[in-house]
């Protein structure tokens, strides 16, 4: 099975590191890169890769409770186990490795501290490492590398074109890197990175360039240089549009609810959540415009944690994945489609609620309602459904 079309992909992201050369104490991967931790921004690619299924963190003990608190507020929800790490990477690595899922085929290991991956560059290393069993990405050196002594004298300069200067992702057959590790494990070998493993053992590992922009956070100066690259890389997107609908059915037995009003009817929307229709529509806008998904990717119905829960909360959730890409609400335009009840004296309550939410102004937010002639299920008063459109710009 190729890695790019194999349906279990897993990633492993080393998060136990204590961030010396950062000078400071703690974790340098919960330090905020333009208001976001570091780690955030490392996982969110991978969140959004639709080829990788789980997604597990090795790290301190003492950080543990942190970082799975800032899985639920950033609605990770790939990321399956927050795992005790090692001393040394590589001992992080073979732990998180006994944490996989069975199914798992092949497994990614990207380190926490590279931030800005972009989706983009991630597809196309999978797509290029297809047929491969291990794969690094990296770059080529821009600077003449000699080899010194230990008294600092020059030995040779190796050939530029030769060397390469390695990064992550790299991506490893599943059975071949818990193999290699085991290895390693039983005959204390330790390597700078996963791949090195592969040739202690003669494996094949092909390479594929990555980006300069891919940058390890490891000093405070890489810090002003990732703040950099984030910052011109919103510089180029102009506002972006997105499109959202959804449906419910009217059963009896349901309280009827529409942009966080409660409306008497002697029928509800039938749904997981309060089955807000109208919030719903303006949620999957709103995930469209960012390419981040739909409301079931985020919050699906086979979820405890989201039963009857008010729409209007999973809308703030969203809100907060739109200014993780750099977005905030332009405008919103809506409609509800439904026979009855007759919408119109909770519109404007409806707007100041969703205005609320979307650290929008009311007079941003437009919702009309229609019926259908009595045509359609919404026309027969089976459900009720709505449209919504979002206009999105830069924070």
């Amino acid at each position: 099975m190729s890695l790019m079309h194999s349906a279990n992909i897993a990633a492993i992201v080393p998060a136990a590191g204590r961030g010396k050369r950062m000078g400071g104490q703690g974790n340098k991967l919960l330090l905020e890169l333009a208001g976001t931790p570091i780690l955030v921004f490392t996982l969110k690619t991978l969140e959004l890769c639709p080829l990788i299924k789980e997604i597990i963190i090795p790290a301190a003990r003492v950080d543990i409770l942190t970082i799975k608190k800032l899985m639920e507020e950033y609605n990770l929800k790939k990321v399956t186990a927050v795992v005790e790490g090692g001393a040394e990477r590589q001992e992080s690595v073979y732990r998180a490795l006994q944490s996989l899922s069975p199914e798992v085929d092949s497994v990614i290991v990207h380190d926490g501290a590279r931030p800005l991956l972009t989706l983009d560059d991630l597809n196309r290393f999978l797509e290029k490492t297809a047929d491969s069993e291990a794969a690094v990405m990296a770059v080529p050196l821009k600077d003449t590398v000699k080899k010194v002594d230990t008294q600092g004298q020059v030995m040779e300069t190796p050939p530029r074109e030769q060397l390469r200067a390695i990064q992550t992702p790299q991506i490893f057959n599943r059975n071949l890197l818990e193999k290699v590790h085991k290895l390693a494990f039983e005959q204390q070998y330790l390597a700078t990175d996963d791949a090195s493993l592969f040739e202690w053992q003669g494996l094949p590992v092909r390479v594929v360039e990555g980006s300069y922009e891919n940058i390890k956070v490891t000093t405070p100066e890489d810090m002003l240089w990732a703040e950099s690259i984030l910052h011109r890389r919103r510089e180029v997107p102009q506002m972006k549009m997105g499109l959202g609908y959804d449906v419910h059915a009217l059963v009896e037995g349901r309280t009827l609810i529409l942009g966080g009003v409660e409306i008497p009817h002697d029928k509800g929307l039938l749904g997981h959540s309060d089955a807000d229709v109208l919030t719903h529509a303006v949620m999957d806008a709103i995930l469209g415009a960012c390419a981040l998904g739909d409301i079931g990717k985020h919050f699906p119905d086979s979820d405890a944690r989201y039963k009857g829960i008010s729409s209007l909360a999973l809308l703030a959730e969203v809100v907060k994945l739109a200014q993780g890409e750099g977005y905030r609400l332009g405008n919103l335009d809506s409609i509800i489609v439904t026979q009855k009840p007759k919408v119109l004296p909770y519109i404007a309550q409806m707007r100041r609620n969703l205005a609320e939410i979307l650290n929008a102004s009311p007079d941003c937010i437009s919702i009309k309602a229609t019926t259908t002639e009595y045509l359609g299920f919404e026309g027969r008063e089976e459900g009720i459904s709505s449209q919504a459109i979002v206009c999105l710009l830069p924070v």
